[in-house]
């Protein structure tokens, strides 16, 4: 039986009355106390995991200030906060034990854009991404770049001085600072921005706030004092990361201080940031790209040298590994033909060289390389294989997409051991970098260690990420030891064990570093700004005499909650162990398809990281409860008087599993994080898993019993549509299905019924004795339709369409007896009933599959729930049968029909999210068919459109149903004439119908269309 079950984390009675205290003040943000959003909020992109004891969303600065200056009284001195933004920390830099301030819910806007002077003005919890969304039109980019641009903040920017891609040339977040806005410890604000070094003589003329101008006066004072040793002992690196830029604080020729150079890099150990002005590049007028392709990844590293010294922009560099990784990635089909094979060689490594400027300068740069390169391939010298140059923009976008990915394509590597982020952004002089990988891959191979290598190779910096298992006590042992042997090794090679992603935990490094007198200097300016260390506490350096910093390399990990999760149990549950963290779930854009939930609500619980961490210790707090949880999920439910009293009792009794539930139920189960998730985590899977051991214990709501049922009523309803119509759309029924089921704006069966349509028709009469005595090399003149429910129940007219097409293209169509396919009764989790259906009408399917007949279905998330669900559940018994998608079989059907010449025909279509996911070529398929029938065919990339099977039609969802369709479709088929949107989903059509007013067509039949001109 499925326990009542309590994590026993409560919090500390401090921060209970401070959060008490806060909710009393003239606070304004969210407190979100719940233990799920704690969970969310204790991992990162690491491998470490600290539960924060709340998280608070401020809605702006004076929330900041008042949560601050509450905490400053004497009550609440031992409260402590670590400021977060995307949560993309890959050493865990924002995690904590105290309380999160997380400024990406709402503060987040673009304040201010200066053309003229080239600056903008921003929230720190404004996306990177979203700030060149808003840069584009007037013609700038904010230039440093990173691989979670998507979802990685301004104020994480500028906290860890991030950069990526390009950095020599476009540098660190740090040399576009121009002024910040911070919060102090004790809720006062301080703005800081270069100033003359004369201005320190009188700090009321600099500022007003009586603690910021201490902190000016030390901070230029002992940065001056110290500056002989600041210049000998600081690495001479691009990429130097100190923490606090006791360097770059005072100008070459110490005429001007900046403190905001000491909080860039601070990792809000120092302050909160709240707003910054950046200065911007202007976009480049031309592009180009050129991917070279080397024999060996140790080729392409001494190659990248006299890339570097070639003037490129951008120097990136990955291995075979990653390179191996992405073909299998949906990431691939966007790339493969600009990385195309060398005939008979094989790539084991990959530069990818930009030039970026204007035009005459980047065409004398490219025809320069390519000479250099056609010349070395024909000598054989350097490992170059070949090479592909782009100057198409978009083209170029994509090849970073896929190297942008490959953080998290590492993720998706098989077996216990995954690649991870522990001691992966070192930086060494790029002259060094060949010789220091080729130690650096010393030291794995002599723990016998897989690894992907990949990175930023013209400023040395090269991305490596050992492989380990943290579940196992020894692995975790052996990150200790390589991450001693790496920080001994880039100070051997003048380097430096942070080089672009911050130092988090590693803080324990910087005496070796800095040396004793200079780590004391950084103690001190902790000192000065936070004396009692509560802002992000344990992470670069502690204030002298408060003790040894709390956290380290040896810090909890996930591993360690992880591994009391028996391994069987891990196996049963392989999405949820998977996630690695990355946070692509996060990507800010609503024409992203992934992830609906989480772009609606802004919430980290409803994501597909948020679910996989709640499921994780789900099944840890079962294990501990002594639950088998794989015998659990073929227990029968408890008898329905002990369900209804465990959910009467539900509010009363505090359950994890409600918070699961929660979580859980707000996913669309649209399936996008399965195609686009690096690591695959299909969320709808294990929903549907925990769903059918969640109601062991409690009563499912009446609305799970219509959607489950849908498929087995819906002949009988058919039987009488117009009774049934009346009965279900008149407005009594309507408002009393809603009040007592939950359900609203059903649709209406089809009038006439596809059996009605099809009376008399040649394709009705499945008869398959007849079909098997059709002769073999007669049977390819044969389509055989699948049926699905929602088109040839409610949108009956499709499918005769369909069959007519058939027809027009001079074959025979045969229309399948009616089978249920089980995807409703998946989503709600009726796994029993699902396998029941799915080996039904595969047993079915499998028959008429031998036949050698095509079969075809309509619907893409139907159809693919053949190959997908069906596979999981039914394994082996599911068989060889092969229903295709109506593009996959027209693909090949126009290859025997002559092309149609060039009409005045225009369309744009829209896919399904689990289409576009699953099948990512399918818009490319489509704009080729309607080539073919001389029509041009434009895809549009979208987000969800909020209807995603019958989550739209739930009541509790049709607020936020309606919410997704704004976000990008509405907008979008705004600017479209209405016969020219084509749909194919059909929950996506009754989206449309709804919100829009009007039913648009299916590639189909605008296909029919075309076909009889």
């Amino acid at each position: 039986m499925l326990p009542l079950l309590s994590h026993q984390q409560t919090l500390e009675p401090v921060y209970l009355a401070y959060l008490d205290a806060l909710e009393q003040s003239e606070y304004s943000g969210d407190i979100d106390k719940r233990y799920s959003a704690r969970l969310v909020q204790a991992t990162d992109n690491s491998v470490y995991q600290f539960l924060p004891q709340a998280v608070l969303y401020p809605k702006n600065q004076q929330d900041i200030q008042i949560a601050l200056m509450l905490a400053a009284t004497d009550a609440f001195r031992s409260v402590t906060f670590s400021a977060r933004g995307g949560g993309t920390g890959t050493n865990g830099q924002s995690l904590t034990h105290g309380l999160i301030l997380d400024v990406s819910r709402y503060m987040n806007r673009v304040l201010e854009v200066n053309a003229e002077q080239g600056w903008v003005r921003v929230e720190a919890g404004v996306v990177k991404d979203a700030l060149n969304d808003a840069l584009r039109p007037h013609g700038f980019f904010f230039s440093p770049d990173l691989s979670t641009s998507n979802r990685a903040t301004i104020g994480g920017m500028i906290n860890t001085d991030a950069s990526g891609a390009g950095s020599l040339v476009y540098g660190k977040t740090s040399d576009h600072v121009l002024a910040l806005r911070s919060v102090l410890i004790d809720g006062s604000v301080l703005d800081t921005q270069p100033l003359d070094a004369g201005l320190l003589c009188n700090l009321d003329n600099v500022s007003d706030n009586p603690l910021g101008q201490k902190l000016i006066s030390a901070v230029a004072a002992v940065c001056r004092e110290k500056r002989t040793q600041i210049e000998n002992q600081f690495p001479k690196l691009n990429r130097f990361l100190t923490g606090y830029d006791l360097k770059h604080v005072w100008n070459d020729n110490l005429t001007q201080f900046d403190l905001s150079r000491i909080l860039t890099g601070s990792e809000g150990t120092l302050a909160v940031i709240t707003e910054a002005k950046l200065n911007l590049t202007p976009l480049p007028t031309e592009r180009a790209m050129v991917n070279i392709k080397y024999d060996s990844f140790q080729s392409a590293l001494r190659h990248a040298p006299s890339l570097v010294a070639a003037r490129a922009t951008v120097v990136e560099t990955v291995d075979s590994k990653v390179l191996n990784l992405a073909r299998e990635d949906i990431v691939w089909h966007s790339v493969s033909d600009l990385i195309q094979e060398v005939p008979g060689k094989v790539i084991d490594g990959l530069n990818m060289v930009e030039f970026a400027g204007d035009t005459v300068e980047v065409e004398q740069k490219l025809a320069s390389l390519e000479a250099v390169l056609t010349e070395q391939i024909s000598k054989g010298e350097c490992g170059v294989l070949g090479y592909q140059v782009t100057q198409d923009k978009p083209s170029i976008e994509k090849i970073y997409g896929m190297r942008k990915k490959a953080v998290g394509l590492l993720g998706a590597t098989k077996g216990r051991r995954k690649p991870i982020a522990f001691a992966e952004d070192t930086a060494v002089p790029p002259e060094k970098l060949a010789d220091y990988i080729m130690e650096f891959r010393a030291v794995l191979d002599g723990h016998n260690l897989q690894y992907g290598m990949f990175g930023h190779v013209d400023a040395g910096v090269l991305h490596v990420r050992p492989a380990l298992d943290m579940c196992d006590v020894e692995d975790e042992k052996l990150l200790r030891v390589i991450s001693d042997q790496v920080a001994a090794l880039t100070l051997k090679y003048s380097g430096l064990m942070w080089g672009e992603h911050g130092k988090g935990v590693r803080g324990e490094y910087g005496p070796s570093v800095f040396g004793d007198e200079l780590y004391g200097v950084l103690q001190d300016i902790k000192g000065l700004f936070d004396p009692d260390n509560r802002l992000n506490p344990g992470k670069l350096v502690a204030p002298k005499h408060t003790g040894a910093l709390y956290y380290d390399i040896d810090s909890a990990k996930r591993g360690k909650f992880d591994r009391q999760i028996p391994i069987e149990v891990r196996d049963a549950f392989p999405d949820v162990m998977n996630c690695n963290g990355n946070g692509l779930c996060f990507n800010y854009s609503s024409y992203s398809p992934m992830c609906p939930s989480f772009k609606v609500t802004g919430d980290r619980v409803q994501s597909p990281k948020g679910r996989a961490g709640l499921m994780r210790e789900w099944l840890r707090l079962l294990e501990a409860e002594g639950v088998n949880v794989n015998a659990l999920a073929k227990a029968k439910p408890l008898g329905l008087l002990q369900r209804v009293q465990n959910t009467l009792n539900a509010q009363r009794d505090y359950d994890y599993s409600h918070e699961v539930m929660e979580s859980l139920k707000g996913c669309l189960a649209c399936k996008a994080c399965s195609g686009q998730c690096p690591v695959k985590v299909d969320v709808p899977k294990f929903r549907a898993q925990f769903f059918n051991i969640y109601y062991q214990r409690y009563l499912r709501p009446a609305k799970d019993y219509l959607v489950a049922g849908i498929e087995d009523s819906l002949p009988l309803m058919a039987a009488a549509p117009r009774l049934t119509n009346f009965a279900a759309q008149n407005p009594l029924s309507q408002w009393v299905i809603k009040k007592a089921i939950g359900y609203v704006d059903a649709p209406a069966l089809s009038v006439p019924t596809l059996k009605q349509r099809l009376d008399g028709h040649a394709s009705r009469g499945y008869d398959l004795a007849a079909l098997q005595a059709i002769p073999e090399e007669a049977r390819s003149q044969f389509v055989l339709v699948v049926q699905d429910p929602f088109n040839s129940f409610y949108d009956s007219g499709l499918v005769l369409r369909f069959i007519q097409l058939i027809e027009k293209l001079g074959l025979k169509p045969v229309l399948l007896p009616y089978k249920p396919n089980g995807k409703p009764t998946h989503i709600k989790g009726f796994l029993d009933k699902f396998a029941k259906t799915a080996q039904s009408s595969a047993d079915f399917l499998n028959q008429v599959h031998k036949l050698g007949m095509p079969m075809v279905g309509i619907d893409p998330a139907l159809v693919l729930c053949y190959r997908d669900e069906y596979r999981e559940v039914l394994g082996a018994n599911r068989g060889n049968f092969e229903v295709k998608l109506a593009n996959e079989w027209l693909l090949n059907v126009i290859k025997d029909l002559p092309a149609k010449a060039p009409q005045d025909k225009q369309y744009t279509w829209f896919s399904h999210c689990t289409e576009s996911t699953a099948k990512p070529n399918t818009a490319n398929e489509w704009t080729k068919i309607f080539a073919h029938f001389g029509a041009k065919l434009t895809a549009v990339n979208l987000g969800c459109c909020g209807m995603a099977g019958t989550y739209g039609h739930e009541a509790e969802n049709l607020e936020r149903s309606k919410a997704l369709f704004e976000m990008s479709w509405q907008q979008t088929l705004a600017k479209i004439e209405q016969p020219q949107v084509l749909v194919s989903g059909y929950s996506c059509r009754t989206q449309v119908k709804r919100f829009a007013g009007y039913k648009p067509k299916h590639p189909l039949e605008a296909l029919l269309e075309l076909a009889n001109i």
